[in-house]
């Protein structure tokens, strides 16, 4: 009778520890593609970070973000709505107001609902203030109003000014005897900038990012006092990091999501002087080994909290890679044989494949079995399969595009999402493995960056299963086929929500 009795209570202990729902952690690279880590293909550069988790979750091969630029596939990672449906949502200067409007569902809103202890870390990117924001005093609207109970962030990116840390609603380490401020597209002070003197810059611009100078490189927009809360490039990932295990410490007895956005490897690339020359791709290159440092700090804190049985791990990247995107950082020439976007066709920017289909992993030791699924995910449902997996039930407008793959997440589902839309210069359907662009006539190619953006002033129609590179135009001879994907493809757009 006792063994039996005791048999019967491990059994309910085992089944209420497998219900709990776990912390989560989502890492967020910034502007890595496809092919730029081990697991996915890469080998001129090491990643066994990246790798070791990938070997002990589930690596998806057909995977993607909301968007092939930055703000609108946070904006809809963190909404559980396509950003093209709200205007505003491209990539924001760094002194936007915040796009996502308090009081709305969030990703961090339905978590804290389930109890759960939020903080974000890292790139933010979606504006800050409600207009004419004060760099000076509380800065609010912001993350701690939608839902983040903390926040460690670099308020735009890397290239743009204000090139300072916000923690809380205040400038870390602000000097209140030498205020700054923050403008675009007119100068506020005498001080050189960029592209008045190139040769005293320890990085040299290729375009665009020719204004204020902060760390010896210049940037874009303008920027005048604040120098002691002044960033460097080269300690951003250890600041980033720091905190982050902080959060994890100080979190560990209850339920948490770390949302860690990294800012690697977007530009300008200026890794820590520990991983300079670590691969012979230069500065790009030595900036992946630092993004998979980071990834390797994390779940090495995880492991020494013994947090690491119930926590669901994501890793993943904001949109396709780009190579040369404004600094002359030799990216383009140290490039070799590698191929940052894997097989696919474009990059950032791309309506192309390569333009959102990037590296996702997802694990949660006991509960995903390793391995590999080609089903079809995107970062847009992120907010239902998590509210699914905390236990949370979403109101009707809540995440209006946002759909529960938590069994593909969990490798039960193999097939994934029946379709989805891809946002770049034009809009784009996935309907199992055809993919539809829909007529665009903005330019077919960037100059700048040498990306092809896949837009055109047809339609066009691809077969990515059997046609990877998206070589082969379908349109004319499954004319069809096209015009029930463009059908679906507005129905959905003037919807104004997927579920």
């Amino acid at each position: 009778m006792k063994v039996w009795f005791l048999a019967v209570v491990a059994s309910v202990a085992s089944a209420v520890a497998q219900a709990a729902p776990p912390n989560v952690l989502v890492i967020y690279a910034d502007d890595i593609g496809y092919g730029d880590v081990g697991c996915y293909g890469a080998t001129a550069v090491k990643t066994p970070n990246i790798d070791r988790l990938a070997a002990a979750g589930l690596r998806f091969t057909d995977a993607h973000s909301a968007a092939a630029t930055c703000t609108p596939s946070r904006y809809s990672l963190l909404t559980g709505e396509y950003a093209f449906r709200k205007k505003g949502t491209g990539v924001l200067p760094g002194n936007a107001k915040m796009i996502i409007e308090p009081g709305r569902t969030t990703l961090a809103t339905i978590l804290q609902r389930a109890g759960y202890r939020t903080g974000v870390i890292g790139k933010w990117h979606l504006g800050l203030g409600a207009g004419d924001l004060d760099w000076n005093g509380d800065i609010a609207p912001g993350p701690l109003e939608v839902g983040f109970d903390e926040c460690m962030l670099l308020p735009a990116t890397g290239d743009r000014v204000p090139c300072v840390y916000v923690e809380g609603r205040r400038v870390v380490g602000l000097d209140p005897q030498d205020p700054m401020a923050v403008a675009y597209g007119k100068r506020i002070d005498e001080r050189p900038i960029g592209r008045e003197v190139p040769d005293t810059l320890k990085m040299r611009w290729d375009f665009g990012h020719d204004m204020t100078i902060v760390n010896g490189i210049s940037r874009i927009g303008y920027m005048t006092g604040g120098g002691n809360a002044l960033w460097v490039d080269e300690d951003m990932a250890d600041v980033f990091v720091t905190r982050a295990k902080k959060f994890l410490r100080d979190h560990a007895k209850r339920p948490f999501c770390l949302y860690f956005a990294t800012h690697d490897i977007h530009v300008p690339r200026v890794p820590n002087r520990r991983f300079v020359g670590k691969t012979e791709m230069g500065p790009r290159g030595d900036a992946i080994v630092q993004l998979d440092w980071c990834v390797g700090e994390l779940l090495d804190e995880l492991d020494a909290l013994h947090l690491a049985e119930n926590t669901l791990v994501i890793f993943t990247s904001d949109n396709g890679p780009v190579v040369n995107d404004g600094y002359r950082d030799q990216s383009e020439e140290e490039l070799g044989e590698h191929r940052p976007a894997g097989p696919w066709r474009g990059g950032k920017y791309s309506a192309f494949e390569g333009g959102t289909r990037v590296p996702f992993v997802v694990r949660w030791p006991g509960r995903v079995a390793p391995g590999e699924s080609a089903a079809l995910v995107g970062q847009v449902d992120f907010c239902a399969t998590l509210a699914k997996i905390a236990g949370v039930e979403l109101a009707d407008g809540d995440a209006p595009d946002s759909l529960d793959q938590s069994a593909a997440w969990f490798g039960k589902d193999r097939r994934g999402r029946d379709h989805l839309i891809e946002q770049a210069g034009a809009l784009s359907l996935r309907q199992g493995a055809f993919k539809f662009i829909e007529a665009n006539k903005r330019g077919a190619f960037d100059k700048q960056t040498k990306t092809e953006l896949g837009n055109a002033p047809q339609v066009q129609l691809y077969d990515v299963g059997e046609d990877p590179g998206e070589t082969r135009n379908l349109a004319g001879e499954q004319a069809e086929r096209a015009a029930a994907m463009a059908a679906r493809l507005e129905a959905l757009r003037a919807a104004g929500r997927s579920r």
